[in-house]
């Protein structure tokens, strides 16, 4: 398999971690289109969003997301959290975006 995020979780390509445990890695997006543009990615290797079916894996996403809107103070600048699929993702793994800030008018 050739994943870039693989690569990333495996430490075959080095990357500044803004969060990571055993099943999470946060780093920033390499091309932002925002000032802030996390990468919210689950270890485990699941090529599209339909794909994604561990409950207990998607709660953690969650809360990972929430800790990473606080600590980057965008509960109150506004922010976006997407997931590309279907053929939209550049990276056939699983990952969401967290960008900001993001004002109502964007």
């Amino acid at each position: 398999m050739d994943c870039i995020f693989c690569k990333i979780r495996d430490r075959k390509i080095a990357k500044e971690f803004t969060y990571e445990d055993e099943e999470i890695m946060v780093f920033p997006d390499i091309h932002p289109i925002k000032p802030i543009h996390l990468l919210v990615v689950p270890k485990i290797h699941v090529e599209d969003f339909l794909e994604f079916n561990n409950q207990a894996l998607m709660t953690k996403v969650k809360l990972v997301i929430d800790k990473m809107i606080s600590e980057q103070n965008l509960d109150k600048k506004g922010y976006r959290i997407s997931v590309n699929g279907g053929g939209a993702q550049i990276i056939r793994h699983t990952h969401f975006h967290l960008m900001g800030p993001v004002s109502n008018k964007e």
